[in-house]
């Protein structure tokens, strides 16, 4: 709008003197750069080798990939608003398949049931187990695809099933019903405890849980690739909401799925939130396709 009034006054400048003219020209473009030099942004867009990028980069390069991870920090509003604008913009050049870590795979009955109108909104609550922050976060997900008639998968584990793996190892799962064994990725699930994260995770538990808690994670990861790759489809992009750190530095979801299927178009959206939005933090390097700095101050949604 600024660009618009200052263009404008512009072209009023055309019957001045030369000398006139160049003189209020000048005037007028320091303001307009003063103006906007104290315009404020929540967010910044880096590639991985952190070079500043853009959301219209970002955009292009996931219409030519067939899966993108979007990581999020789960309570962070500017990322729920971003992934949001994001899936409009893309579904405007590209048919979708939405997918998220948010709603677990033995729920997908009754996302469906909800898709095709055969439940209503409260009948989904209290059926489903949805996030505390479904509402405010995701319903509207949810709802552009069923809007645009575009499939959303449940993908994440059942809760219950990770914390059998934390306990009894993955030979936990092996006891599991064949319906129990269709909410989880086939068995026996690849592991690779040398992956950075796992070595990570290991690391914060001080050795207490040996490697019960990567696995725990690892199941989870495994799942949602698997019911990714079951659901890509050719001339589609899907479109994967999941907590960052289940795909940062191309590992965890994006490491499985390309042990189910090597070579897929994958795009990483990795979240992180830094005090200073003009410089990546070094520890943020290769997280990522694309890393989204968010201002440290932005709104909390819990």
């Amino acid at each position: 709008m600024k660009e618009i009034k200052i263009n404008k006054l512009l072209s009023t400048l055309a019957p001045l003197s030369l000398g006139e003219g160049l003189g209020v020209r000048f005037l007028i473009l320091l303001i307009s750069t003063s103006s906007f030099s104290q315009n404020k942004s929540p967010y910044q867009v880096f590639d991985k080798k952190g070079k500043k990028s853009s959301y219209e980069k970002i955009l292009k390069a996931a219409e030519k990939s067939e899966l993108v991870l979007f990581g999020e920090h789960h309570d962070n509003s500017v990322v729920h608003w971003l992934q949001l604008e994001f899936t409009k913009d893309l579904a405007e050049k590209k048919s979708l398949i939405l997918g998220a870590e948010m709603i677990e795979a033995d729920n997908q009955k009754q996302l469906n049931q909800y898709l095709n109108d055969e439940i209503d909104q409260k009948k989904f609550d209290t059926t489903a187990r949805l996030w505390n922050n479904y509402k405010t976060d995701y319903k509207p997900l949810v709802d552009f695809a069923k809007a645009k008639k575009f499939p959303f998968i449940a993908t994440n584990v059942p809760r219950r099933y990770a914390s059998i793996v934390f306990k009894k190892d993955f030979a936990g799962l092996d006891d599991l019903t064949d319906e129990e064994k269709s909410w989880i990725a086939p068995l026996p699930i690849p592991f690779d405890i040398n992956l950075p994260s796992y070595q990570k995770m290991l690391e914060m538990m001080g050795g207490h849980a040996g490697e019960k808690m990567p696995k725990a994670q690892a199941i989870k990861d495994a799942t949602m690739a698997h019911f990714i790759f079951q659901n890509l489809k050719s001339g589609t992009v899907f479109v994967h909401y999941n907590g960052t750190y289940h795909s940062d530095f191309f590992e965890g979801i994006s490491w499985y799925v390309n042990q189910y299927r090597k070579d897929t178009k994958i795009i990483t959206i990795a979240t992180v939130e830094q005090k200073e939005l003009t410089k990546l933090e070094q520890e943020h390097y290769n997280k990522a396709d694309f890393i989204l700095v968010i201002d440290e101050d932005v709104t909390k949604t819990y």
